[in-house]
């Protein structure tokens, strides 16, 4: 109830926000690659996922061995109320996904793990007016690990086809992230749903 109640401050907040400029926007060079997204770390942290996979059939016994990573998921706060009233994003909205190795058995850790040495990070982006299909994909590191400051859009077929396919809503995996499934309780409903990642 409480969350109705407010729902629409938060989304006039929001939508004043947009239209005055505050909304932090991607930025793009003359060749048309993304430039990184500075300060995501104070955007709304939507959750964050942990060796996760999309291969079918696959159990703990015959599954390839593979480093598994920590995803740390970050959005503009004026695009999660434009979400949380919508259930979608707006245009300019980023999401960041924080790519992180774990750590374990440092300080007086002696047992689990913890998010340790950052890799990179990865950005969706949603803008209807520049791409035909809304919503595309930037990496922001190297094959070797290397920061990098501009990045071109991954192909469609390596990340659009399948947000499109199995994202609760907006071309996002939101129905992963508990800040989304709270604002928007009908995108937890995918998670109910087994589908096949290809």
């Amino acid at each position: 109830m409480m969350l109705r109640r407010f729902a629409f401050p938060i989304f006039a907040s929001a939508a004043m926000a947009l239209a005055a400029g505050s909304f932090t926007r991607p930025s793009f060079d003359s060749s048309g690659a993304m430039k990184r997204p500075e300060g995501y770390r104070r955007w709304i942290f939507l959750g964050a996922n942990y060796g996760m996979g999309y291969t079918e059939g696959e159990t703990v016994d015959t599954q390839k061995p593979k480093p598994s990573t920590f995803h740390n998921i970050y959005v503009q706060s004026a695009a999660y109320d434009h979400f949380a009233h919508t259930g979608e994003y707006p245009d300019g909205a980023m999401l960041v996904m924080e790519i992180v190795k774990p750590g374990t058995h440092a300080s007086i850790n002696k047992q689990g793990i913890f998010q340790h040495q950052v890799v990179g990070i990865e950005v969706g982006v949603k803008d209807s007016k520049r791409f035909a299909e809304k919503w595309r994909y930037y990496k922001f590191f190297s094959s070797e690990g290397k920061p990098l400051d501009t990045a071109k859009a991954y192909p469609k077929e390596a990340c659009w086809n399948c947000h499109n396919l199995h994202g609760a809503a907006d071309n996002t995996f939101s129905q992963f992230y508990p800040a989304a499934r709270e604002v928007r309780p009908e995108v937890a409903k995918a998670l109910e749903t087994v589908k096949s990642a290809h």
